[in-house]
């Protein structure tokens, strides 16, 4: 990752946290053409993986990691994203692997992330 690809884990971090009361134990972030791609390990609770292990368990929590998630930043639009981008966040994709507690946010911006922090960008900007 690079600067602004570290920067921009911790801030989704600080985000879900916030919001959420708990954050990812890890992410990493990719920026392709317009999406900041972020893969996120150690998302669950104690108390989301033990309801997983329930009849139905897999679907709530799959339900409340995705489409609440998504809900959540339509309900408080990422500002720290977009002041660390300098571009204006579109929308949100999200799924997350219950049995492996590994979920993937792919963040979709007005701008081309790839070419103004890439590697080929990274050397000037650093």
């Amino acid at each position: 990752m690079n600067k602004y690809e570290a920067e921009f884990s911790n801030l989704v971090k600080a985000f879900r946290k916030r919001h959420m009361g708990k954050g990812p134990r890890e992410i990493r972030t990719t920026f392709c053409n317009n999406w900041a791609i972020c893969e996120m390990q150690g998302n669950l609770s104690p108390v989301e993986k033990f309801i997983a292990g329930r009849d139905d368990g897999k679907q709530v929590i799959r339900e409340a990691r995705t489409e609440m998630v998504k809900e959540m930043y339509r309900d408080h639009h990422p500002h720290e994203l977009e002041a660390l981008l300098g571009a204006s966040f579109v929308s949100l994709f999200v799924d997350i692997d219950i049995d492996r507690d590994v979920g993937m946010s792919i963040f979709v911006f007005d701008q081309n992330l790839e070419h103004k922090f890439g590697s080929g960008s990274r050397q000037q900007q650093v």
